[in-house]
């Protein structure tokens, strides 16, 4: 029985992993779940799965997730400290899927801890990609992709040699105005930025598909991953997301991972890695599919991806620059404060404005982000 812990439990990844687990009790003990402010959510998945424990993030709702777990056996607990506490507990496998920055410190607990680490959450290795590949290789830790793309690229790599890598190409759906012009791009709302066509995910996560900044985000992902050197990274727009990522190898090959837009399958990857288990997933099928077109990102009408590529270049704390200033950015927007074409320029704006030294300590990290993210506030009043 392999024990596992989830981060981020009532979040789209964390409850399609409590799927998968749910579908084999026999299989799973599940040691933590946390969530940011979810109680309900929390205490009824702890509950239905028979958790050791659950804890959200805000301090103010212990008692409330106490009395919502009250005689169920499980523990309560709350705030940032518990969450990394609960990480440290030395879970087999464990899903990191807190959305932002949010998510490192339990991020790191985890890889400390020595277990299998599943990352879901981009903004952790965006922030602080080489003090968590370091704290990886100390402690022995495994640390396997999520995201559909990074987990494409995992698996079409078993096998083959990482030197004989000619390229890694990142597969992008283009997000909802994929077509659109920048003038048709003033106007739009919230809840058209978070209208995904192929996936179900989160509103963050959502917009930043829009903006296709989550793209940016993931190329810097690759390049602490698969150590090839960004220049052999690249992006190409792939509207029906079937194709997840490609590598292409020396020779010329060039392998593909396939499959359904369901984020149940990288994660079942990672649970099961090595080996591999069923789901209950939608097949494959190309012949109704049809076709499978490819276009070249445009980072005019996308300048997110210019933004993400020049600091996965620069390295040291702007990569974590570029996250804080984006999460508060898309935050704004969702709060009806901003404008869509708005996040970018204000991103570039930060970054423009603020530089910081090469993170050492997490502290290092988390300072960085948090002046950034009062830069990004300081940027907002300023144009309003």
């Amino acid at each position: 029985m392999k024990s596992v812990s989830i981060f981020g439990a009532t979040g789209s990844v964390g409850l399609s992993t409590l799927d998968l687990v749910r579908r084999d009790p026999d299989a799973y003990r599940v040691v933590a779940l946390t969530a940011n402010s979810d109680v309900d959510g929390l205490a009824a998945q702890a509950k239905a799965v028979g958790a050791q424990i659950a804890v959200v993030a805000q301090d103010s709702l212990y008692g409330a997730l106490r009395d919502a777990l009250a005689g169920s056996g499980v523990e309560a607990a709350a705030g940032e400290a518990a969450l990394v506490d609960a990480a440290g507990q030395g879970a087999d496998w464990t899903m990191a899927a807190i959305v932002g920055c949010a998510g490192l410190p339990p991020t790191m607990a985890a890889l400390k801890a020595g277990g299998t680490v599943a990352l879901a959450n981009k903004e952790s290795l965006v922030s602080a990609g080489g003090l968590m590949m370091a704290a990886a290789q100390e402690s022995g830790a495994t640390l396997l992709p999520v995201d559909s793309e990074h987990n494409a690229i995992f698996q079409c790599l078993a096998g083959g040699a990482i030197d004989d890598v000619a390229r890694i190409i990142l597969t992008a759906s283009g997000g909802p105005f994929r077509t659109r012009s920048r003038a048709e791009m003033v106007g739009i709302t919230p809840a058209q930025a978070v209208a995904h066509p192929n996936w179900s995910m989160g509103a963050k996560i959502s917009v930043d598909s829009a903006t296709m900044m989550n793209k940016g985000l993931e190329l810097i992902e690759a390049d602490h991953l698969f150590p090839v050197g960004l220049d052999r990274i690249e992006i190409l727009v792939h509207p029906q997301s079937v194709i997840h990522s490609m590598v292409e190898y020396r020779d010329c090959s060039t392998l593909a991972q396939l499959g359904a837009p369901d984020m149940r399958i990288p994660i079942a990857h990672a649970l099961a890695w090595p080996d591999r288990i069923a789901t209950p997933c939608q097949k494959l099928d190309l012949a109704t599919i049809g076709r499978l077109d490819f276009e070249a990102p445009d980072a005019e009408r996308f300048p997110a991806l210019r933004l993400a590529r020049a600091a996965a270049a620069e390295g040291g704390a702007t990569p974590a620059i570029l996250n804080a200033a984006n999460e508060v950015a898309v935050a704004a927007f969702l709060d009806g404060r901003i404008g869509f074409l708005d996040i970018a320029m204000i991103v570039e704006d930060v970054l423009g404005r603020y530089s910081a030294g090469r993170p050492s300590t997490i502290g290092d990290v988390l300072a960085a982000d948090a002046r950034a993210r009062d830069v990004a506030c300081q940027v907002m009043r300023q144009a309003s």
